[in-house]
């Protein structure tokens, strides 16, 4: 299986989905790709990549056979279509479902099945959430290939994520993420334990205090 960088994962990304959603801009410009990886919306982390950084990034994928140069594009500008999946030139066969699954995986990183479902809602049809999570299932063996992962469930979270296998900077982008997370959580237990032995410590100060009074009293007596 092949091993991709964040950076190449967005491209490959950004193609299959305007592949999809906006077939008639097929194939892409450097700058309809730089434009679609920059995106602000529907993207995870937001990048900001230059024109110059994507096309080294599109000469790479080229180099790899994942991308492809356009020599019938009657255009001066250079526009390229992708080889990655579902075409003669590789083995990977996705159906439309499993295609969608990679592709916002791609786009969006990790996420549970839900978030897929309604994410994927221009891409493919899943008609409910078991749909997506039968997709999964088939993307952890496909053609004796592991190409997603179902991740532990995070404290406080109904749903696993799941994370997609072609690179290996989002385990380490993940574990990091955890990490930060468990601290956040920790922090915010010893916050509140803080608190609630202040509230206890002001609480015993005060009937200490009415304690004092009512001793007085009875001696006065």
């Amino acid at each position: 299986m092949i091993s991709l960088s964040a950076e190449q994962c967005r491209v490959i990304g950004v193609m299959l989905e305007k592949e999809t959603t906006t077939p008639e801009q097929c194939p892409l410009s450097i700058n309809s790709i730089t434009l679609g990886c920059n995106q602000k919306s529907n993207r995870d982390p937001v990048m900001s990549l230059a024109e110059n950084e994507v096309q080294n990034v599109v000469d790479e994928l080229v180099q790899m056979n994942q991308l492809m140069l356009d020599h019938q594009a009657s255009s001066r500008v250079n526009k390229y279509f992708h080889r990655f999946c579902n075409t003669e030139f590789g083995n990977l066969q996705f159906s439309a479902q499993q295609r969608a699954i990679i592709c916002l995986l791609f786009l969006r990183g990790p996420q549970t099945p839900g978030e897929l479902r309604t994410r994927t809602n221009r891409l493919a049809d899943f008609a409910d959430v078991s749909e997506v999570e039968t997709a999964l299932n088939q993307l952890q063996n496909l053609n004796n290939q592991t190409l997603v992962k179902k991740l532990e469930r995070e404290p406080g979270k109904r749903e696993s994520r799941y994370v997609h296998l072609f690179s290996d900077l989002d385990e380490s982008d993940l574990a990091e993420s955890n990490v930060t997370q468990a601290e956040n959580i920790a922090s915010a237990s010893d916050h509140q334990l803080t608190q609630r032995v202040t509230a206890l410590e002001q609480q015993v100060a005060a009937l200490t205090a009415q304690m004092a009074c009512l001793t007085e009293l009875l001696e006065d007596k």
